[in-house]
């Protein structure tokens, strides 16, 4: 009885892990498109779905144990990185018009969780709020501007800032990964072709 149970507990997890594995594989929006957003949206859109992929994937490959993980003292963990870009998902694209979920605590995220499993859901629900941001803005709302930093920028400003944030810590995890012997997951995808 023991061995038949270990069997199916071995089998569900067997499975579960591969279709994680299948869920997280390289996505190619400049290739596949970004269904429902076009122009400038849809190109911003495009290294978001990208950045998302990256970050996931890294978050999965990341050991439970090591989410806890920090270069020095004072310095974000692992997990603080990932929960500081999903925080960044909500309060860059609020910018834009897309309100907080209700009930959702942006300024505790940061700090709200260590556990692997608790910050790739919320890595997932952030970047599913980002690409909705997105594609519900008008393309009439990109030219738009509002105050920033002490002079004027646009909604399509905005945008363009979002991305090179989210990049600089996705550069900041990898950089972690590597540090820790995980390899980020792309780095082994076969070409794109």
């Amino acid at each position: 009885m023991t061995r038949i149970l270990s069997g199916i507990c071995f089998l569900v997890l067997t499975v579960g892990a591969v279709r994680s594995a299948a869920q997280l594989q390289q996505v190619h929006p400049f290739r596949d498109g970004t269904p429902g957003v076009t122009g400038y949206r849809s190109e911003v859109l495009a290294l978001v779905m990208i950045q998302e992929n990256e970050f996931l994937r890294l978050a999965e490959a990341f050991p439970a144990e090591k989410y806890t993980w920090r270069p020095a003292p004072g310095v974000k963990s692992v997990a603080e990185c990932f929960l500081h870009v999903s925080a960044a998902n909500y309060n860059m694209y609020k910018l834009i018009g897309a309100p907080f979920p209700p009930g959702l605590d942006v300024a505790g995220m940061e700090q709200s969780t260590p556990d692997k499993a608790k910050v790739i859901a919320t890595l997932k629900l952030s970047y599913a709020h980002a690409k909705q941001a997105i594609t519900d803005m008008p393309d009439a709302n990109l030219e738009k501007t509002m105050p920033w930093l002490g002079g004027t920028i646009t909604q399509r400003g905005i945008l363009l800032y979002i991305v090179p944030h989210i990049a600089e810590h996705l550069g900041q995890a990898i950089a972690y990964a590597r540090i820790n012997g995980v390899v980020p997951p792309w780095s082994e995808d076969p070409p794109n072709k």
